[in-house]
């Protein structure tokens, strides 16, 4: 039986189911069965026309990996030329307000305030001593196998790995940090996409680097010191996720070159 989709198909069916449930003519008997017969028939040929219809020509169990990924690197496309445009106005800003500094009183002593923040901001290049600390997912096995009560999810770094680092290099007396070389400021959030890191809009794979300027002592006793980084030390142990750090005698960590805008803000009291 040939079957399409469309409004031709759904009235067929219609005419159909109801021809089955008119009256027979007198003398002749149905069996009781056979009342049902035509509800079936229209119930089998609506969930037909409702799969054709959302198919809509495609297969409805295809993988749709391949467009995610797709997606991914579209949408990172579009972040980056958004960010090389958002660079050269911010370029073209500070170049105009340069110019009406030197005439506007004003405007230069704002200009002024506003740079004795920067360093505070992370809006200026540092350097100094500090420590690197590298996380990174285990290897896949040779062979393929793992033990039974090994997960895939103990496989990997997740988001509060990161963060627990994070949290203990501040702590440690951190005087600034970057992560994948990007420096953090007051609103970066470290988020995790599956096995990625999420910050400012880009993905990034492991191995994922962070490095602080600080006392590298101080910054090392400090991870030690954090329950997180010490379950995830104690894991990389066990299955072979990587952990690592290394002194820095003197790192450069270069300024934020985002944008630094904020849709929300709250003066601290």
């Amino acid at each position: 039986m040939e079957y399409t989709s469309g409004t031709s198909s759904w009235r067929e069916a219609v005419r159909r189911g109801l021809r089955g449930l008119l009256p027979r003519r007198s003398g002749e008997r149905r069996p009781g069965w056979s009342a049902g017969v035509p509800v079936i028939a229209f119930a089998a040929g609506l969930m037909f026309t409702t799969s054709a219809t959302t198919a809509d020509g495609t297969s409805l169990r295809e993988d749709r990996r391949p467009e995610l990924t797709q997606l991914i690197e579209d949408r990172q496309e579009r972040v980056h030329a958004a960010e090389v445009r958002s660079a050269a106005l911010r370029a073209r800003v500070e170049e105009q307000t340069d110019q009406l500094a030197g005439t506007d009183l004003p405007i230069k002593q704002q200009q002024q305030r506003a740079s004795s923040y920067e360093l505070a901001a992370a809006f200026t290049k540092v350097h100094g001593p500090g420590l690197t600390v590298r996380l990174d997912d285990a290897p896949r096995p040779v062979d393929g196998n793992r033990p039974s009560d090994v997960s895939n999810d103990d496989l990997v770094v997740h988001q509060q790995d990161v963060q627990a680092a994070v949290n203990a290099l501040w702590a440690g007396g951190a005087e600034a940090m970057t992560i994948m070389g990007v420096r953090v400021i007051s609103t970066s959030a470290v988020r995790c996409v599956g096995n990625t890191l999420l910050l400012h809009g880009r993905v990034y794979s492991p191995p994922f680097i962070l490095t602080a300027i600080g006392d590298p002592v101080r910054l090392s006793g400090s991870l030690a010191a954090s329950e997180g980084v010490r379950q995830f030390r104690e894991a990389a142990a066990e299955v072979g996720l990587g952990y690592s750090e290394t002194v820095q005698r003197d790192v450069v960590l270069p300024a934020f070159d985002g944008s630094g805008a904020m849709s929300v803000a709250r003066v601290a009291e």
